[in-house]
Parts: C-alpha cells; structure tokens; sequence
C-alpha cells in the first residue's frame, strides 16, 4: 500500500514538473516576437522600481482567472494594466464585477498592443527602474511567480 502511494506521489510530482516545463517553453516561444525595446508609454514614472505592464481584455477567460493575481500586485508594487480590444464602458463593468482597482489604460484600437507586438492574451511585461524589459510571461502567472520576478527586476 506505502508503495502505490508513493508511486501516485512520484506521479503527481512529475506531472506538475513536466507541466511547468511545458507552460514555460509554450510562454518562451509565445514571447519571441515581443517588441522589447525600452518602455515608452507617456507619462510613465517608475519611481526607482520596476514597473509591471499587463495587456489583457475582458473577453479573455485566463485574463479573468489571472484578475485577481494582478490585483494582488498592483497594491505593493507599479502596475499598469492595458485593456485591449474593449471599451470603456465593457471596462468599468469587468473591473466592477470582479471587485478589482488596478490601474487601467483603455486600448480600444490596439495601438498599444500592436507596438510591442503583442497578440495573445493575457501577456505580462515587467520592467527594471530604467525601463528595461527583464520579463516577459504570455498566458497566466502566479502572484507569487509575480512577486519573484518584480523582486528579481528590483536588484
């Protein structure tokens, strides 16, 4: 009996091993074509701290997921959400719904999206306090794996 449990336990662990492998490559080769130039949204002052830029939309089911993860973030560290393909009004609603404050710019016409070449949703960008990209993650990430990367952005 010991012996099966550990199986299934060897099992188990090597499944969520081979499925971070797997997210993280998928992510890699997802992230390619990001424009990685340096940060260039107006009016954006990283105060000496790396700064997060996430692009997502309300119609987005893993965006919606990953909400409360960027919500999370945003109450200790720079966060700026950029809401794409969306309105204004689909905005307010989506952030109601989901109790959420993050800060959002509304990309309506995709021109933020379409300037760092960004087309799958959601994709994370985190910056150093020279506006240097040092991350990028497309699809959901952790808080914590958030919170490890801004650490890291900070050095």
């Amino acid at each position: 009996m010991k012996t099966k449990f550990k199986q299934y336990i060897k099992e188990i662990i090597t499944f969520v091993v081979m499925v971070v492998i797997i997210s993280n490559v998928v992510s890699y080769y997802k992230s390619i074509d990001i424009n990685k130039t340096k940060l260039d949204i107006e009016n954006i002052s990283t105060n000496g701290e790396p700064i997060v830029i996430h692009f997502w939309s309300t119609w987005c089911p893993i965006c919606k997921v990953e909400a409360s993860n960027i919500e999370n973030i945003s109450q200790n560290y720079n966060v700026i959400t950029i809401a794409v393909g969306t309105t204004k009004e689909k905005i307010k609603e989506y952030l109601k719904e989901n109790n959420l404050s993050f800060k959002v710019i509304n990309d309506e016409n995709s021109l933020y999206a379409n300037r760092y070449n960004i087309s799958v949703y959601p994709t994370t960008l985190i910056y150093d306090k020279d506006k240097d990209l040092i991350f990028s993650e497309v699809g959901y990430t952790s808080t914590l794996g958030l919170k490890l990367r801004l650490w890291w952005a900070g050095l």
